[in-house]
């Protein structure tokens, strides 16, 4: 797993880091893939508005697509910005740490704690998607009555692709632990 390199600094092996590689451009494609769900939550609005206010005769279907869309476009970001390392620290603790505390800290996090929950939040919504599926369960909150279950299916695909981040996630603390420096250097994104 570690090489030594000329200047003596451990390196991660080519298969360690083609692993992390791998992993990541994997979520970021996908991630530039879901920022295609950001088509039908645009239109359905843009129709809405039209609808609503030249023609004053609103639409059943438009605040349905909106909140499918909206939810889905947040739930499948969430593998993309852990990647970019864009979740919420609380920095004013977390910038006081060296990289090797970072790295242990991080490293436990993913292994005890997002791993595990991961899982069993995968397994607990393909049951209940395969359910939505089987009854074709439908939405009762207006006229139109959508589908619920394409929507249902966006939590165990989440839940998958965090999974598999959070093994990227895990390698590069765990990393970081050992040597006490990041093979990844995440900007900071200020909201």
């Amino acid at each position: 797993m570690t090489t030594t390199s000329p200047d003596s600094k451990p390196q991660p092996s080519a298969a360690y880091l083609g692993i992390i590689r791998t992993i990541d451009t994997f979520t970021e494609w996908v991630g530039y893939l879901f920022l295609l769900i950001s088509i039908p939550l645009i239109l359905a609005n843009f129709v809405e508005v039209i609808s609503r206010y030249v023609f004053d005769d609103p639409t059943i279907w438009a605040l349905d697509i909106t909140t499918m869309a909206f939810g889905a476009m947040v739930m499948l970001g969430t593998a993309p910005a852990l990647v970019k390392g864009a979740h919420v620290r609380t920095d004013m603790l977390w910038d006081k740490f060296s990289d090797r505390k970072k790295g242990l800290i991080d490293t436990i996090g993913f292994a005890v704690f997002f791993l595990p929950t991961m899982a069993v939040l995968f397994f607990i919504s393909i049951d209940d998607f395969l359910y939505a599926l089987d009854i074709n369960e439908r939405s009762n909150s207006g006229a139109w009555g959508p589908a619920l279950w394409p929507l249902r299916a966006v939590i165990p695909v989440t839940a998958a692709l965090l999974f598999v981040q959070g093994i990227s996630e895990l390698m590069k603390s765990w990393w970081a632990a050992r040597t006490g420096e990041f093979l990844v250097k995440h900007e900071k994104i200020e909201v």
